[in-house]
């Protein structure tokens, strides 16, 4: 997983704390637990981060430059404390230099103090001075009647966490004992936040016992107790994501992996731009079904065209030996069409034959070539031409194991024709030119564009919304590669549970047979489930699964309700539900033209969401269909306002229940629930990012941000 932060922690300075657990039992045999950081490091790997020991001489620059984020955890004298490592607790020049370069070029550093921190014998005020910080030597004591004691200790105080309701690099912290505390003393001239400082009671009152730092490109975190983390307390109160919240904020300097794009030799070989140019002027000549009108076009010139296509397949064809039964089956197909007069055109022969769903394997290349549309995109049945890259790490491949899917198909663009330069993000048999319909057995998923887009407009959202991003979330953001791979998982999930679960109407309402928001409910009901499970994923180590949950809450909260038209618009409805239940929960915020969220509930109160639209769907299996949409409608009602001149908002009594289902379709609204005046607002501003992302795949630029 190359694209999760390193993490290097210092093991050969003297550290008092050690990674190793049977280190840590020589350093303290009778309480291991207080000298080991065996744990700090497992909650940085369940979020996929990678935890070495820096282990060895002296501190280096080479060292440091495969690291993300460097830990000093209290070095300290043999004399005054058990340590790991054989080296002095002091830090010479040059690794002082080592260590200042890595974090203004972009790195990250956590430095875990003590309450004496000057008869430790180390030098770590002389690196923290570089960036205007400095540990003071202390004892903070916490008075009896001040209630910032923790279990009645004096020396273990509850720090006052900044801001309250966590936010940021605090998202979901609340509560933080520091056992023996020092405190942090900041110049001026730093760029400091304080994250938690001692209260009005506390002697000394108001001082700071954790900061944070932005020094040039990188960043600097400095706690003034390092037992906070150690493996007898990081379970207690809010440290275990405190911890976690810290380091990735540390990661996310300025060293975020690269964005990656799918590269192809076929690409840029002539035989792929003489099949692109054919493929980009035949198209021009056909009808929405795909044929061409001899009246209106030269169709001996199509006939070139076609013959240039088929020469073409062939000559790439030896570059996709997976793919040899479809390609040499597609001539056949272009050559009837040509030959019968290039009337409504019929794949169906060379489509039953493309099977990518057979060769998943990372990095595998497909050609595809089809008269079809692209939905999201262009509607009419013309010939389109992709080259695409199957996306299936390991990683991924063992989350299918348990949601098995073997119909889900992840990809990136690499190139294509222009009914893909559009919001189109999906590949799907269903929507290629055939006699009839077969049975199918893949569906893609642009991973690359979802990824793009989902980056550009939350990005811009966020900061038109005064949001205070959490560190993972922030990652998530400047990372293409992490976005990519975080909507595979999604979409694994979300494809899966289309056809699982209780199920009284079908699911697949693309012709909007019934009224717009049982379609609504069904994309809500998918995308809550994958919440629920990553939730579940997250708390057995799975590292992706805390993306997935910012990345279906965003999506749906900043993008589906403010892209593409009112019309019918389901998955706009689906996110002003999830809004409209997490602000009547109480776990969004919309207060001083600030956004924000209790993210401490947010995963309670979206799992709740889903149990409410599974009760839904359970108990529909015993209504009638009209009863159904009846129940579900007042269910979307409860949440999200109707239109003021809705019929349906009248009830049963006010419609025409005795007469054809489509009089009662007629009577919904084209808008039957219009935006408050939250997304109203956003809608407007954010509409030039919402159109900059069409067509975006790949690396994106750099986002737009939208002056509030």
């Amino acid at each position: 997983m190359t694209e999760f932060p390193t993490v290097l922690v210092e093991q050969a300075h003297s550290s008092a704390w050690a990674l190793d657990r049977t280190q840590a039992a020589a350093m303290n045999p009778a309480n291991p637990a207080d000298a080991s950081l065996h744990l700090a490091a497992d909650a940085l790997r369940a979020r996929g981060l990678q935890v070495v020991p820096r282990e060895g001489g002296a501190v280096t620059a080479d060292q440091l430059r495969v690291a993300d984020v460097y830990v000093i955890a209290h070095p300290a004298q043999a004399a005054s404390e058990r340590v790991a490592g054989a080296l002095s607790p002091v830090f010479d020049p040059a690794e002082l230099d080592a260590i200042e370069s890595f974090v203004r070029a972009g790195g990250g550093l956590v430095v875990l103090a003590e309450c004496d921190q000057d008869t430790h014998g180390n030098n770590v005020n002389d690196l923290l001075a570089r960036f205007g910080l400095h540990v003071r030597s202390t004892l903070v004591h916490e008075s009896a009647d001040g209630g910032r004691r923790h279990q009645s200790n004096a020396t273990w105080v509850l720090g006052e966490v900044a801001g309250g309701l966590g936010q940021g690099l605090l998202a979901g912290v609340g509560e933080l004992c520091f056992y023996r505390s020092g405190v942090i003393e900041t110049s001026a001239d730093a760029d400091v936040t304080v994250l938690a400082r001692t209260s009005a009671s506390a002697y000394p009152a108001g001082e700071a016992l954790a900061v944070a730092a932005r020094v040039d490109a990188g960043r600097v975190v400095v706690l003034a107790d390092s037992d906070l983390v150690g493996d007898d307390s990081i379970a207690e109160l809010d440290h275990k994501r405190f911890w976690s919240n810290v380091v990735t904020w540390a990661s996310a300097a300025g060293r975020a992996p690269a964005a990656t794009v799918a590269h192809s030799e076929i690409a840029s070989s002539p035989a792929w731009f003489a099949l692109k140019d054919a493929v980009e002027e035949l198209r021009l000549m056909q009808a929405k079904d795909g044929s061409i009108d001899s009246s209106t076009y030269d169709v001996s010139r199509a006939a070139e065209l076609v013959q240039v296509m088929i020469d073409r397949v062939g000559e790439l064809a030896p570059q996709f030996p997976h793919d040899a039964d479809y390609l040499a089956a597609l001539p056949g197909d272009l050559s009837r069409w040509r030959d019968e007069g290039f009337g409504k055109p019929d794949f169906l022969d060379s489509l039953v034959l493309f099977r990518p769903d057979l060769c998943r394997e990372d990095g595998i290349e497909h050609l595809v070539l089809f008269p079809m549309y692209t939905q999201n995109g262009n509607p009419d049945r013309v010939f389109e031409a992709l080259l695409i890259k199957v996306m299936w790490p390991d990683w991924l491949a063992q989350v299918e194991a348990t949601y098995d899917n073997t119909m889900f198909l992840p990809v990136n663009f690499i190139d294509f024709t222009p009914g893909y330069d559009t919001n189109s993000a999906v590949l799907f048999p269903e929507t290629v030119a055939v006699r009839e319909v077969p049975k199918f057995h893949w569906g893609a998923i642009f991973c690359d564009r979802e990824g793009a887009r989902f980056r550009e407009v939350v990005t811009a959202a966020s900061s038109l919304l005064s949001l205070d991003l959490p560190p993972d979330a922030e990652r998530l953001l400047a990372s293409q590669s992490l976005a990519q791979e975080t909507f595979a998982m999604w979409d694994l999930i979300h494809d899966r549970t289309h056809s699982h679960g209780d199920l009284p109407f079908d699911p697949f309402m693309i012709k909007q047979r019934m009224p717009f928001w049982m379609y609504a409910l069904e994309e809500l009901r998918c995308d809550l489930n994958t919440f629920r499970q990553a939730v579940i994923l997250e708390e057995e180590g799975q590292p992706y699964a805390r993306f997935v949950q910012l990345a279906v809450l965003f999506d749906r909260l900043f993008r589906f309700p403010i892209t593409g038209d009112r019309v019918r618009n389901y998955d706009g409805l689906g996110g002003q539900l999830m809004f409209a239940y997490l602000h009547k929960n109480d776990a969004l915020r919309w207060t001083d033209n600030r956004l924000s969220f209790d993210w401490r509930r947010v995963p309670s109160v979206i799992v709740q969401l889903c149990e409410e639209v599974e009760t839904l769907y359970r108990t529909g299996i015993d209504r009638s269909r009209v009863g159904h949409w009846l129940a579900s409608y007042e269910f979307v009602m409860a949440y999200v306002a109707p239109h003021p001149a809705s019929a349906w908002a009248k009830g049963a009594a006010n419609l025409p229940l005795d007469g054809p289902v489509k009089a009662l379709v007629d009577l919904v609204q084209p808008d039957e629930f219009p935006l408050n005046v939250f997304y109203e607002s956003l809608r407007k501003k954010m509409a030039p990012v919402i159109d900059s992302t069409r067509g975006i795949t790949g690396v994106s630029p750099a986002p737009q941000v939208v002056a509030a």
